[in-house]
């Protein structure tokens, strides 16, 4: 195979990872991904981790390596720049696996954003700012497997080995634009992230019956077939989604099917999946047509000020970000916008209590919130 640069180093043993540890802790900047099983197991983890400084890149083995908490006090020393393309999912599934937090952040996707750019990919972004050209059909492989082939490694390191040159072009366009400050501060509040949570939700089945406009009883036939699936999706190790697609699961609840032959007109049900799950999908049927009806969850009340606080703050963004060129909630997300709808601060103080407005978003855009929120304040 020809690399278009010398291959990563492969680090595998605890010795080895120890040593890098040590030769990272005197960079000021490395560039972080990951890649996990999540298309592969019941319960997806961190499968790879690649790291790449300006002179060289690895890749970190967690399968293999025993000691990753060494990792911990590099990704959390704040003088150490870790830069990341769209880092919000590899910061969840860090602090999941192994408790890390990640300071010193530099994320070249929310970079782009700022920048006005709309197409943000990686691929997208190497193209643009360094001419490189990305193979992305590699993304779905089986990081879980072993050994990985050389083309897969290939493209592990592919998505490190430039970020730290793409990190420092978009630092050149944030500084022309003046949004340095809007950036890093947009990058601490991305570290803020919770933990990624797959744990099962027993009640999940009620999302899937609702966009289906499903009754009380078939529902009730909802409800078993979704625990069917997560019981054979823990004993195949294998993602939900692999064991039946939603819509198959509607399918069945709309139909109740009483024998394996009506099981052949269920939209998107494979022979294969009549062969081995047949009999308990049936069974799950017959659970669901004498159990007791499911009461619906309840959903919460929206205060009517507070629906029209948001819809008036909504508004103000969505002109915000046009007359900026750039998406709506880069000025602002929306969960911001929800706090701000729910508490409607009536000083720049009370700004400082709403998660996702930092100094720079309160001195840019506190008074014009404020000018928003006023004409609700007697209300």
């Amino acid at each position: 195979m020809n690399w278009p640069f010398p291959p990563a180093r492969y680090i595998d043993h605890d010795h080895d990872f120890s040593r890098l540890v040590d030769e990272l802790a005197s960079q000021p900047l490395i560039a972080i991904d990951t890649e996990s099983n999540s298309l592969y197991a019941y319960r997806e983890r961190i499968c790879l981790i690649q790291i790449s400084t300006r002179s060289a890149d690895y890749i970190v083995d967690p399968l293999r390596v025993a000691n990753l908490r060494l990792l911990g006090p590099l990704l959390a020393d704040p003088s150490i720049e870790k830069v990341f393309h769209a880092a919000e999912y590899d910061l969840m599934c860090l602090k999941r696996d192994y408790g890390f937090s990640v300071s010193g952040l530099f994320d070249t996707m929310v970079a782009a954003r700022i920048c006005g750019h709309k197409a943000i990919g990686l691929d997208k972004m190497l193209s643009l700012y360094v001419g490189v050209t990305m193979d992305k059909s590699h993304q779905r492989d089986d990081w879980g497997q072993r050994p990985l082939s050389e083309e897969s490694l290939l493209y592990a390191q592919m998505d490190t080995h430039y970020l730290p040159l793409l990190r420092d072009r978009l630092h050149d366009e944030l500084t022309k634009i003046d949004a340095l400050e809007e950036a890093h501060e947009t990058f601490v509040e991305s570290t803020r992230v919770a933990a990624a949570n797959h744990q099962f939700n027993p009640e999940g089945y009620w999302r899937i019956g609702f966009n289906a406009d499903l009754n009380r009883r078939q529902m009730a036939l909802l409800r078993e077939l979704y625990l069917l699936r997560e019981e054979i999706a823990e004993e195949r190790d294998t993602p939900p989604f692999k064991v039946f697609s939603d819509s198959v699961l509607v399918g069945l609840a709309l139909a109740a099917p009483y024998a394996l032959d009506r099981l052949k007109g269920i939209p998107g049900m494979t022979r294969a999946q009549i062969e081995r799950y047949g009999r308990r999908i049936l069974q799950a049927i017959e659970r669901g047509k004498r159990a007791p009806l499911p009461q619906p969850p309840p959903r919460p009340a929206t205060n009517p000020v507070v629906a029209e606080r948001y819809s008036a703050l909504r508004a103000w963004r969505k002109t915000r970000a046009e007359a900026r060129g750039v998406e709506s909630d880069v000025i602002l997300s929306k969960d911001a916008l929800w706090l701000l709808a729910q508490r409607g601060p009536g000083h720049l103080d009370d700004l400082r209590e709403i998660d996702g407005l930092g100094p720079w978003r309160i001195a840019t855009y506190g008074q014009e919130i404020l000018a928003v929120l006023k004409p609700f304040a007697r209300r």
